[in-house]
């Protein structure tokens, strides 16, 4: 993973954590779906964005996102290096094999 989208993937999951911790759920999932964008075609990153996204499901009460993100986080570290579908963010409010437009402020990123 080059050092800025290092960094970006980082920020993006230092904010998450801290939202999680004030009970922000709502900010803590847009920003774990921005690291899941950023860290998709890494496992270790692509596997950690999605075991917050669990995290959140559990907080939430919500069995369609606990269940959806532990098949994701199967997906995540078999198919990380080999197929993503560019631009999906993650969440269980999406198909995982839909790619989907990266928002212009992380394409930067990922050239």
């Amino acid at each position: 993973m080059k050092s800025e989208l290092k960094l970006a993937f980082q920020y993006e999951m230092a904010a998450a954590k801290k939202l999680y911790q004030q009970a922000d759920y709502s900010k803590s999932f847009y920003h774990l779906e921005r690291a899941h964008i950023l860290g998709q075609s890494f496992t270790i990153p692509h596997t950690q964005s999605h075991w917050w996204m669990l995290k959140l499901g559990y907080k939430r009460s919500s069995i369609r996102e606990i269940l959806g993100q532990v098949a994701r986080i199967l997906a995540s570290i078999i198919f990380s290096r080999v197929w993503v579908p560019k631009g999906n963010t993650g969440g269980t409010n999406v198909s995982p094999v839909k790619p989907m437009p990266i928002p212009d402020d992380l394409a930067k990123y990922l050239k």
